[in-house]
């Protein structure tokens, strides 16, 4: 009687599973299979009832049924849920021919935009690309580039200082420095990098970029020095910019000197940017002292060195015709949107 129960109920839930149209119908059929009063719940209760030694039989045919239905019952609900996930993509298909809604493309920041361009110029020319801790000592920051304690050019900048001999660098000369203590010549590098002096106004920012050049070398000469910055600055300010080199001073270079171009607004002719000098003074340079080489391990009777170097920040106010440089840093999305190219 019990063996012929069980037989029924499989027949008849199997049936009910293969004709189930959704995933709610095949719950309903195990619950009522399932459930606390259940088909098979029942069933398995009323084994108290069994002789002992009908049980094993009994027993076996109850987890047949059992695992038939369970097993018939994932089949279905996988076959339903594959039909109800094709059916949503189907509904959700984009169509990828049709155009798309007008979107609004951002822009490099005005510094980052001008770092990549100089760094890709001097990367072409053959320079590699270093950087170094913006938290300096004073040694690399200052004496290592011949600027000893109580120099008087420590004067022409306010350092932030940390400690007595802990700062935060005023120049990427710095980095200079240690890669001459690390690279044996001929090298040629670049160091575009944030840099700190307590400077604040129109022009000048106590946050600002500095990138600056080496390069040591056999017989390098004023030469090689002038004609490396002419192509520099014709390829960023095009090749019919003029360009004026003036004697200067600097501690690390000797001789030095200064670089001024032709106003890329007024194409020498004088305006606002320029005061109506036709000329924007833009960085220094020379040959370095040998005595910087020196302290770095160079031999100065063998080698010989140029370097340059040059504010960033005041670079990309003449390429972009921006007369303050808290501009830069405001992050106004107003003044960032005439940015775009």
């Amino acid at each position: 009687m019990l063996s012929q129960d069980l037989a029924n109920i499989k027949e008849e839930v199997l049936e009910s599973i293969e004709k189930a149209n959704d995933l709610k119908e095949l719950n309903e059929i195990r619950v009522r299979v399932f459930g606390k009063t259940g088909l098979i719940t029942n069933i398995s209760k009323g084994m108290r009832d069994v002789l002992p030694e009908d049980r094993p039989k009994v027993g076996a045919l109850i987890n047949e049924v059992k695992t038939a239905i369970e097993c018939k019952l994932q089949e279905k609900i996988e076959l339903l849920e594959n039909i109800e996930l094709n059916k949503k993509l189907e509904e959700e298909k984009i169509d990828i021919t049709e155009p798309s809604k007008d979107s609004e493309l951002g822009a490099l920041h005005p510094i980052t935009d001008v770092i990549d361009r100089l760094t890709d110029i001097c990367v072409d020319m053959g320079f590699s690309v270093v950087e170094g801790p913006e938290i300096e000592t004073d040694y690399y920051n200052f004496e290592a580039m011949n600027i000893p304690k109580n120099h008087p050019s420590r004067d022409m900048q306010d350092t932030l200082f940390i400690t007595e001999d802990i700062l935060l660098r005023s120049q990427t000369s710095a980095v200079q420095a240690r890669e001459m203590e690390k690279r044996k010549p001929p090298f040629k590098i670049v160091c575009p990098g944030k840099t700190y002096r307590n400077d604040n106004d129109a022009t000048h920012s106590p946050v600002f970029h500095q990138m600056e050049g080496l390069v040591v070398d056999e017989n390098i000469s004023m030469a090689d020095l002038k004609a490396m910055l002419t192509i520099l600055m014709k390829r960023l300010y095009g090749e019919d910019t003029k360009i004026r080199f003036r004697p200067s001073f600097f501690p690390f270079t000797e001789p030095s000197i200064e670089v001024d171009v032709s106003c890329p607004s007024c194409h020498g002719k004088g305006c606002s940017l320029c005061k109506g000098t036709g000329m924007l003074e833009l960085l220094g340079a020379g040959i370095v002292n040998p005595k910087v080489l020196e302290m770095s391990g160079i031999d100065s009777k063998k080698y010989r060195g140029f370097a340059f170097g040059f504010g960033l920040d005041r670079t990309s106010m003449i390429l972009n015709s921006i007369n303050n440089i808290k501009n830069l840093y405001r992050n106004d999305i107003r003044f960032l949107e005439q940015m775009k190219k």
